[in-house]
């Protein structure tokens, strides 16, 4: 986990006992998404990894987990793979978004061909329409990717060339992987849930809600507040 220099005793105190099982890598330079990832190079050292965005929330669908869903596609095709979700286009400001064609055969998997960070309305239209989705929806990063150490040498060199006061960011060096080499987007059996923008953590926390055990109760309370509401107006 990488986190701000000075903050590993509040994140191991949050996760409990979980702590020992987790290594702190301090970013002593917060130079953007793509460096905190280049920090743990030497963690991942030659092996392919799984990448997961701190600021989301994934629920699965299905019994076998979003990551679960993604690491056996990777596994099984031997190249870097990351999850998506069709979105609207209204959101497109807040993720990733990639473009390509779907793979014969293989029902919400996609060949990227394009790599565009939080584009317009406009560029998602002229270069990252993904034939079969909705009208006005695109394959938009869904907050975990399974990534070879080729990603980390190309951040690296592209941390070289950066200017003054740059940020390093990811999806330039994903882009250059759709370019070079096989790179694959799952579109998983599940939804995530940005808790990083206004109201993602209490969407987030609805969603747990209505997956669990109370799901009735929450659902009966929902009801019962929008009734109360109706009669206010």
């Amino acid at each position: 986990m990488v986190v701000h220099p000075g903050d590993e005793s509040i994140y191991r105190q949050g996760v409990g006992s979980a702590g020992d099982l987790l290594q702190f890598i301090p970013q002593g330079d917060p130079r953007g998404y793509g460096h905190a990832l280049l920090s743990a190079r030497e963690f991942v050292g030659d092996e392919n990894f799984l990448h997961l965005v701190s600021d989301h929330l994934h629920v699965s669908n299905v019994s076998t987990r979003c990551a679960q869903q993604l690491v056996s596609v990777a596994s099984t095709e031997a190249c870097c793979v990351s999850a998506v979700q069709a979105t609207r286009e209204t959101c497109l400001n807040l993720y990733g978004t990639v473009g390509g064609r779907p793979v014969s055969g293989f029902p919400h998997l996609y060949e990227v061909e394009s790599v565009r960070e939080k584009p317009t309305p406009t560029q998602a239209e002229q270069s990252l329409i993904v034939p079969g989705l909705r009208s006005g929806h695109y394959l938009c990063f869904f907050g975990m990717h399974v990534l070879t150490p080729h990603v980390l040498s190309i951040l690296e060199d592209q941390a070289g060339a950066l200017g003054a006061g740059e940020n390093l960011q990811l999806s330039p060096a994903l882009a250059q992987v759709a370019g070079h080499d096989r790179y694959l987007a799952l579109e998983v059996s599940g939804l995530r849930y940005n808790i990083g923008v206004k109201y993602g953590l209490f969407l987030a926390q609805m969603a747990l809600a209505l997956k669990g055990c109370d799901r009735e109760r929450v659902l009966s309370q929902m009801l019962e507040m929008l009734a109360t509401r109706e009669l206010e107006r």
